[in-house]
Parts: C-alpha cells; sequence; structure tokens
C-alpha cells in the first residue's frame, strides 16, 4: 500500500494544467456533497422511529403560538416535546389505519380544500398596495370622533350572567350606587361575576354603549344588555383625548390596507361565480334571501350567492390600539 500510494504522488507532477484544475473542481464538487448532507442534518432535531423533525416545523411551530424571543428557549423544548409527541400518535394512527376512517378522510380534505382555497385568496390579495398619504389624511379628517375629537371613557363594569337578571335583582338594583354594592349583594346570593375597569374611547365602544354613555353623567350606575351576558357600568370620567395624524397613521394604514384586501377578495369571490356553473340540486339548500345568480345557470335551476357575513373588521376595531 505504500508503494501505491508513492508512485501515485510521483504521477500528480505529470499531470497537466487542465487536468489538474479538474481534479481540484472534483473534490471540491465532492466536499459541497458533504456539506449538503451535514447542513440536511442540521437541520434535524429529532428522528422518530426514523421520521426527522426538522428546525423548519420548530420553528413554524413557535411562529404560530406567537412565542416571544424571551421566551423562545424554554418555549422551543416544550413545543419540541409536543412535535415529539404529534409524531407518536400520528404513527400509531397510521399503523392502526386511521387515516382510513371516512370521517378522519372528510376531515382531512375538508382542511386541504380550506388551505388550498385560503392560499389562492392570499395570491390574490398579496398585490394590494399599501394606502397612500392622502387617503390617510382623508381618513383622519373624516373621523373626528376616533382622532382629533377623540374622548376617552373611563369607566368600572361588571358583568353577569344575563338569567341572572331576575325581578328580585331589578328590584335591588335601584337601591345601589356603586359597583361594590352590587358585588356585596350578588356574593350574598351565590351568583358569580366578572368585575374590572376600562378606559376606551366612546368611539370605539358597541353602539349600545357608546349611546348610553353619550347622556351619562359622572358616577351614574347603569344596566346594558348584551345578549347572554348583561354588563353594569359605572362611568368615572369622560375626557377629550385626541390623537395626532403622525400617531394615528399606521393604524390608519393597516384599517385601509384591510379593507382593500377584503373588497379584493370580495370582488374574486364574485367573478368565480359569475364564470361558474352553479346548479343547486336540492330546493333545500337554496338561499332564497339572496338575489346574486350564476352567470351560467339556467332558469330552472335556483341559484344564490352566499350571504355576506356581517363586517367584523370596521373602522372602530381597526384603530382600537390607539390610546
Amino acid at each position: 500500500m505504500k508503494t501505491q500510494r508513492g508512485n501515485a504522488m510521483n504521477k500528480w507532477p505529470k499531470l497537466s494544467a487542465g487536468a489538474l484544475v479538474c481534479a481540484i473542481i472534483s473534490v471540491g464538487l465532492a466536499g459541497c456533497g458533504d456539506k449538503g448532507r451535514e447542513a440536511k442534518a442540521s437541520q434535524s432535531l429529532v428522528s422518530v422511529n426514523g421520521k426527522e423533525i426538522t428546525v423548519h416545523q420548530l420553528n413554524e411551530e413557535l411562529a404560530r403560538a406567537n412565542i416571544q424571543a424571551a421566551q423562545k428557549d424554554a418555549a422551543s423544548k416544550q413545543i419540541l416535546n409536543a412535535l415529539i409527541d404529534r409524531q407518536l400518535l400520528e404513527q400509531a394512527a397510521l399503523k392502526a389505519k386511521v387515516d382510513r376512517d371516512p370521517n378522519v378522510m372528510q376531515a382531512i380534505e375538508r382542511a386541504k380544500s380550506q388551505i388550498v382555497a385560503q392560499a389562492y385568496l392570499q395570491a390574490k390579495v398579496a398585490s394590494v398596495t399599501k394606502p397612500g398619504n392622502s387617503e390617510v389624511e382623508s381618513f383622519y379628517k373624516d373621523n373626528p370622533a376616533l382622532f382629533a375629537e377623540r374622548k376617552l371613557v373611563e369607566m368600572e363594569q361588571l358583568l353577569i350572567d344575563s338569567r341572572y337578571i331576575s325581578d328580585e335583582f331589578k328590584a335591588a338594583l335601584g337601591g345601589f350606587k356603586t359597583l361594590q354594592e352590587v358585588a356585596a349583594w350578588l356574593d350574598t346570593k351565590g351568583i358569580q361575576y366578572d368585575r374590572g375597569e376600562v378606559a376606551r374611547s366612546i368611539a370605539e365602544l358597541p353602539p349600545q354603549i357608546s349611546e348610553r354613555l353619550n347622556d351619562a353623567r359622572k358616577g351614574q350606575l347603569f344596566v346594558i344588555g348584551m345578549g347572554p351576558r348583561t354588563m353594569l357600568v359605572l362611568m368615572d370620567s369622560v375626557k377629550d383625548s385626541p390623537v395626532s395624524l403622525a400617531d394615528a397613521t399606521p393604524q390608519i394604514e393597516q384599517t385601509l390596507l384591510n379593507k382593500k384586501r377584503k373588497e379584493v377578495g370580495e370582488a374574486e369571490i364574485k367573478q368565480l361565480r359569475e364564470q361558474a356553473k352553479i346548479e343547486y340540486l336540492s330546493p333545500k339548500v337554496v338561499d332564497d334571501s339572496s338575489n346574486q345568480k350564476s352567470g351560467t345557470d339556467n332558469s330552472k335551476n335556483a341559484s344564490a350567492s352566499e350571504k355576506v357575513p356581517e363586517k367584523n373588521d370596521d373602522i372602530a376595531s381597526g384603530v382600537k390600539g390607539l390610546k
């Protein structure tokens, strides 16, 4: 072996310059392949019965959990263990052929459909540009109650289940002047409640609350029905709390951007409906409340679009972060 190695070394000086370059490149490529394998290995955090869990999976879970940087190390260990448990359960499920269960198959198809549809819609709205300065300024001027003339109300509130709003409670309420008295009475009755202090812009509050506060005076106790829950409010103060254009700009930009994206998404769905052939094969599923029809539907098949959901990204919720 020593003799063969010596002979090989003696042949190097006889190599041409081109052959030497080729030899060096070959060695370099081989090294790159090793580094690629090392990089791939470095991305793997753990192997569970031969199935690897990678750093990308961990980072995705951390992002979904919205983990703060200071908590990342501790959270990473917990989430990695959760990923291991999930991998073990998945492997056991596949071995037991759970994935062939009709209900499971249907759930997988539903999730796949939602993910693909959402990805398509996100791609369509990705091109929406951020609103310009003129749009932001116009929005600021058109909504003085949210910004230049903003009023901040400070109040105490107490929430109880509406089932407890009995005649006895209504009669006792007339003698209460503070929420502390209300809470003490509820304690004697064993009625649970949530209590807290809040400060909000009047324009940001739900209409049923803001309308009452506009006419309320300091120290006034009043009751607001909110469906399954009832709110008892004691107003402490209402004071001017204007927001400058500079401070409001980031929130306004986001609000307008969300509005534009929503409009683009709705327009895309409308266009797809107009181009599609939608046939309702059962009269039970026809939505009589809608007048929108598919562009290719025939008169024998009633057609209707889905009801447009109520807006939940209104102006007030879009700027609720302003303090």
